[in-house]
C-alpha cells in the first residue's frame, strides 16, 4: 500500500501563504485606559512588545509603596522624594537609586542608560514640578535607546 500525501498541507511558497493576514495578539492594556476599537475590544491594547514593555515601566515609575493591593513593595516609590526636594542637594541621586532598585526587582531585562531631572518653569509658583528623563535598553528584543518622560509634583 503507497501512501500519498498530495492533500497533506499548503507549500510555503503558495498564495494562500503569501496573502494570508495576521491577526496580532494583543499583549496587554493600554495605559492610561480608553476605549478600544474593533480589532483591541473594549479597551484600547498594545500590540507591539516596545509598547508594553514602555507602558509597563512608566506604571513601574509612577507607583509608589503601598498602591498596589497585596504587592505593596511594588514601584520606584517616587512620592518619599516630593517633600524631599527642596531640602535635598542629592535628589537625583535619591531618584536614581530607587528607580534602579525598582528596575533590577521587578524589570531586571532593562538596562538603564541615562537619566536626568530637570525642573519645568512654567508649573505654578507653589508647586514644582519634575520632568524624569531617563533612557533604557532591551537588549534581547532589540529595544535601544528608548526615552520616557515621568512628571512629578513637589511640594513648595
Amino acid at each position: 500500500m503507497a501512501l500519498k500525501f498530495k492533500s497533506s498541507g499548503i507549500k510555503i511558497d503558495s498564495p494562500q501563504i503569501q496573502n494570508a493576514k495576521v491577526e496580532l495578539t494583543p499583549l496587554g492594556i493600554k495605559t492610561p485606559m480608553e476605549l478600544g476599537s474593533d480589532r483591541s475590544g473594549i479597551f484600547a491594547m498594545n500590540f507591539n512588545i516596545g509598547d508594553q514593555i514602555a507602558d509597563n515601566f512608566r506604571n513601574l515609575l509612577l507607583t509608589n509603596n503601598g498602591d498596589r493591593l497585596g504587592r505593596t513593595g511594588f514601584g520606584a516609590n517616587l512620592r518619599s522624594l516630593v517633600s524631599e526636594l527642596s531640602n535635598s542637594p542629592d535628589f537625583e541621586s535619591k531618584a536614581m537609586a530607587q528607580i534602579s532598585d525598582c528596575v533590577q526587582k521587578y524589570m531586571p531585562f532593562i538596562d538603564l542608560e541615562s537619566f536626568s531631572a530637570v525642573p519645568d518653569q512654567s508649573a505654578p509658583p507653589s508647586i514644582a514640578k519634575i520632568d524624569i528623563r531617563i533612557v533604557y535598553n532591551v537588549q534581547r528584543l532589540g529595544i535601544s535607546k528608548k526615552k520616557i518622560i515621568v512628571s512629578i509634583y513637589t511640594i513648595g
